[in-house]
């Protein structure tokens, strides 16, 4: 059972990273940004996930040196941006995110998007980055089934993490038993599906019975299901809550309840049709 916020998943390769982690998608890189990270932070949480498209490297980085705990206890994780897809080209854009973060390594550095034809090189460029010391880890971001096994065919290694929309109403099974098979972490991202489960009568009843928010619910989901979670949020009272889920376990029913909210409905793009 994941007990505390300082709990963590081993990946394939033996590195150790948090569970539950804070996301700054859509945060501007300014003091709203730093503070929620440093509020992260204070609180207990570890791990942080940035992406060089967020354009908001700089403001983490910041957050991380302010906020007095040593780097080797936090896990940072940055993403490479569709347009920098290539072996050189990704390489440059790591150290681009390195600088802005200001920053000597990276935790975790993902492919954000599965660009046909591009992820290929991009992964052999992640390679050679992990292989020099300058990530502890690598991996993918919304990678389908197919992407996977196609990237495995000529991969020397094998990714470490996929970061995907996970939430009640997207449950992923087929992709969720795949990653165990093959070693590869699952993540979600957008856990919370963006407020939309906030009306749900059946969480709110199963919240209700444990004392807790939707939210809490459905990030303990998260954790029980072996999914590691990054929800996002700036205000502070929302950090607290979010982590406030250590203390009560979901019986296999109310989880099974919960799984059957699947609809396979995305907040976010279809990774078979993307065209950004």
């Amino acid at each position: 059972m994941i007990t505390s916020l300082h709990d963590t998943t081993t990946l394939n390769n033996g590195v150790t990273m948090p569970w539950l982690g804070i996301g700054v998608f859509k945060v501007d890189n300014g003091p709203e940004l730093v503070n929620a990270v440093k509020f992260a932070i204070k609180h207990g949480y570890r791990s942080v996930d940035t992406a060089a498209i967020y354009e908001n490297e700089e403001a983490v980085g910041q957050a991380i040196r302010e906020s007095g705990v040593p780097r080797e206890e936090l896990f940072v994780t940055s993403k490479v941006w569709n347009s920098d897809l290539g072996y050189t080209s990704t390489i440059t854009a790591f150290e681009t995110s390195l600088k802005k973060l200001g920053l000597d390594y990276l935790d975790l550095y993902l492919i954000h998007w599965p660009v046909e034809g591009k992820y290929k090189e991009a992964w052999r460029a992640l390679e050679t980055l992990y292989q020099e010391g300058k990530v502890r880890a690598i991996g993918v971001s919304n990678f389908h089934i197919h992407h996977l096994e196609d990237l495995m065919k000529d991969a020397n290694i094998n990714p470490m993490v996929n970061q995907v929309e996970y939430h009640p109403r997207l449950t992923q099974k087929a992709l969720q038993a795949f990653c165990g098979e093959h070693g590869i972490q699952l993540e979600a991202w957008s856990p919370l599906i963006q407020g939309q489960l906030l009306d749900s009568s059946i969480l709110q009843e199963i919240a209700d019975r444990y004392h807790k928010t939707i939210p809490q619910i459905i990030v303990r989901w998260d954790l029980q299901n072996g999914v590691v979670t990054i929800p996002k949020s700036t205000k502070e009272h929302r950090i607290v809550e979010n982590a406030n889920v250590f203390d009560f376990e979901l019986t296999k029913e109310d989880m099974q309840r919960i799984d059957e909210l699947n609809r396979d409905n995305r907040v976010g793009p279809d990774p078979d049709h993307i065209d950004f």
